[in-house]
């Protein structure tokens, strides 16, 4: 069975994008490849889009779970657009099955033009991360969103500067989110200190201390440390301990 949807706003694009089959049988620039999926990117009247395809689930019991890994991606973003929380919009997306395993999966996102992610200026080492203003506005962007997410007991699980895009007016976008879910107590308050933790492994090479401190308290919303905040900021920078 295969079940496929094109947001109505993009019905013009029908002829490439109406079906699985049709989104399976797109050539493109290949972005990135591994052996469960690969990322395109095409262009059609002069936007880009970004078409991600899923042609194995994994092994075993994975290929009949309730939500593939491509479904939890759209998921996802579409729930980042409902808190209000900059993403990709996803324009399409669905999967097909057969006798309940998945066989294959696909969506596809609209550009955000103009933009890069965090670790593509960090690795270009951009005079915008010395910036003080621009930073301390990025900053207060992803505080935002990141407390947004686990207000909702939810969690990123792969919060890394790759995955944070900045277009020219200095919008933050919150991008590529397979991995996310909801927790609740022990797990929750771990998964929380993993996001924090992996901002904050590239962040250290290249924000000050201060930059650091006030992205944790814009997250907390709070003007100065308690006792608290000081044991979490002690497990977020040990979290990777050995593990670089």
């Amino acid at each position: 069975m295969s079940n496929w949807r094109l947001a109505a706003e993009y019905r013009a694009l029908q002829a490439d994008f109406g079906s699985l089959e049709k989104v399976f049988a797109l050539q493109g620039e290949r972005i990135t490849y591994d052996p469960l999926s690969e990322l395109i990117r095409v262009q059609r009247g002069g936007v880009a889009y970004y078409v991600k395809r899923y042609r194995n689930a994994g092994k075993g019991l994975r290929r009949y779970a309730a939500r593939p890994r491509i479904k939890a991606e759209w998921q996802n973003l579409k729930r980042f657009a409902k808190w209000g929380i900059p993403t990709a919009e996803v324009i399409a997306q669905g999967l097909e099955r057969k006798a309940g395993a998945f066989v294959r999966g696909a969506m596809i996102t609209r550009e955000i033009p103009n933009s890069e992610d965090l670790s593509a200026l960090a690795n270009q080492r951009s005079p915008l991360l010395q910036d003080r203003a621009w930073v301390a506005h990025v900053s207060r962007q992803i505080a935002d969103a990141t407390r947004t997410m686990h207000r909702h007991h939810f969690t990123h699980n792969d919060l890394k500067w790759r995955n944070l895009l900045v277009d020219d007016q200095v919008k933050v976008y919150l991008i590529d989110c397979p991995a996310g879910t909801f927790w609740w107590g022990p797990m929750l308050r771990y998964r929380i200190i993993k996001d924090l933790a992996c901002l904050d492994k590239v962040a250290k090479y290249h924000l000050s201390n201060t930059q650091r401190l006030r992205f944790y308290l814009q997250y907390c919303q709070r003007a100065r440390l308690n006792a608290q905040d000081k044991k979490q900021i002690a497990k977020i920078v040990r979290f990777f301990e050995g593990r670089e």
